[in-house]
């Protein structure tokens, strides 16, 4: 759905995603709200990508190729680890703090709502039992990660088919 939005454009080259997928195992989960998060995660790069390009040249931005990596394993303690990262400008601590609080964007007014990030902690930690944490870079970039139970707690009741039982 974002593809169109890698394609290079007047203000920058190509944003490449570089796949990382390691071996895992089926896991209980909710596939469309997951879906969501992934795909808040890699709009705010894209979106930050193309804040970049309006105050870099076209020749920088070439010669240091904007990228997104996507990495997938199954950790020691059965947990599906999922980062997102990028090589963009990285994210100020005093807003890393604040990033999955509701309300808070850094994006104009008009361009953010201040939920997708927000949402996708909740769908992560309140659906899935799992965690979604933000590291960053000044300079070097940013890498959200994701963990998931392969075996979700009693209490979420999941099906194999990702909808939610009583």
């Amino acid at each position: 759905m974002l593809k169109y939005r890698l394609k290079a454009n007047e203000s920058r080259p190509e944003i490449h995603i570089l796949r990382n997928y390691g071996e895992l195992p089926e896991i209980d989960c909710f596939p469309g709200p997951l879906s969501q998060v992934f795909m808040n995660i890699l709009a705010n790069a894209i979106d930050m990508f193309d804040e970049l390009a309006e105050s870099t040249s076209f020749d920088d931005l070439q010669q240091n190729p904007q990228q997104i990596t996507i990495c997938t394993q199954l950790t020691q303690s059965q947990q599906v680890k999922i980062c997102i990262s990028d090589n963009g400008k990285g994210i100020p601590e005093e807003i890393c703090v604040k990033i999955f609080d509701r309300m808070f964007t850094t994006k104009p007014v008009g361009k953010g709502t201040g939920l997708g990030l927000a949402i996708a902690h909740q769908v992560i930690t309140e659906k899935h039992g799992g965690t979604l944490d933000v590291y960053s870079q000044l300079g070097h970039g940013t890498e959200f990660s994701i963990s998931l139970p392969v075996e979700p707690s009693s209490t979420k009741n999941l099906s194999k088919n990702g909808t939610q039982t009583a």
